[in-house]
């Protein structure tokens, strides 16, 4: 297949990338940053660029859309709406302009609020936060384009929180913290956090290319879940960290210090590790239901606990032996 992957210069898009390589399909990277993996396969340009996207769409059988705006801090806050519900509409104009019809959207659990119990696909949809609300946005559009023609494939995925190697996002940051022996617990540890190994998600999302016309709905995160004091007691078990800071930071604490933290960085203009979304993302449950992915038959190739131990010692291994 002749494959377009959106956002593919990311860590998400790159791994995927090379699964659908290894698979023999001929992929165009289309991403506003250069690949470094995979330089000669990437057309550098924005999806807010709609005629650029739509020339980048010829001839291509299936989309994968991975272009977003993502992070906590993202300023202003427009940018979210900006790239991820305008780049959204620009998306279904290239598509209808080419005549594609297959489109693989990755948009995310952040639609179902915190603290919302165990949501699956069918669960009230409470964003907390821009991100969330403009994904939910996102999928507004897609779900009108799929509507106007139901012999077209939609399938959207909505992954949890991804972790893998390479990867500098929040779970590389409290890992950092762990391995480091800065790392406080905040709140008692026994919220759980659903997470997905970017290995198993990337194998999943390859799997989704056998599906045919309809709209489908995926929640993914790999299973059984952790508490927060389960996964970092794994980290310093792989890591061979005997635990000597027994502190414990009552949450209203920590969000207050959370608050602090965005006052600084609208001062200064700079950004911190700590923010009040992070603390408030660190102490809340965090489950979804994934059963769907299970349905369908699909065997991660890894459990949760290997792709941690897997990231944990290709990231700080080196680093633990070096503080000992």
């Amino acid at each position: 297949m002749k494959i377009l992957v959106t956002g593919g210069s990311g860590f998400i898009g790159t791994n995927l990338v090379s699964d659908l390589l290894k698979q023999g399909h001929h992929v165009l990277i289309y991403d506003k940053q250069r690949s470094e993996a995979y330089p000669d396969l990437c057309r550098v340009a924005d999806v807010r660029d709609k005629e650029t996207l739509s020339g980048a769409m010829q001839g291509m059988d299936v989309v994968y859309h991975l272009a977003a705006e993502h992070r906590d801090d993202v300023s202003p806050a427009s940018l979210y709406y900006e790239v991820n519900v305008n780049g959204a509409q620009n998306l279904v104009y290239a598509m209808e302009k080419n005549g594609v019809n297959r489109l693989i959207f990755t948009s995310t659990v952040a639609l179902y609020g915190l603290n919302s119990g165990e949501p699956n696909e069918d669960s009230p949809i409470k964003p907390f936060n821009d991100y969330g609300k403009s994904k939910y946005q996102a999928e507004i559009v897609f779900n009108k384009w799929f509507e106007e023609d139901h012999k077209r494939c939609l399938i959207i995925v909505r992954p949890t929180v991804i972790f893998g190697e390479r990867n500098r996002g929040n779970v590389f940051n409290l890992l950092n913290q762990i391995a480091s022996g800065k790392f406080m617990m905040v709140g008692d540890g026994q919220n759980k956090k659903s997470m997905g190994y970017v290995l198993n998600l990337t194998q999943f999302m390859t799997k989704l290319l056998e599906g045919h016309s309809g709209k489908h709905v995926y929640n993914y995160s790999d299973k059984p879940d952790l508490n927060m004091k389960e996964l970092v007691k794994i980290t310093r078990e792989t890591l061979g960290i005997r635990r000597t800071n027994k502190v414990k930071i009552p949450y209203v604490i920590g969000i207050m210090g959370g608050y602090t933290f965005d006052g600084l960085a609208k001062l200064t203009g700079r950004t911190y590790p700590i923010s009040s979304i992070r603390i408030k993302k660190f102490c809340a449950n965090t489950k979804i239901s994934a059963e769907k992915v299970k349905k369908i038959g699909f065997a991660p190739p890894y459990s949760l606990g290997e792709g941690l131990k897997r990231m944990i010692l290709s990231e700080f291994k080196k680093q633990s032996e070096d503080r000992q």
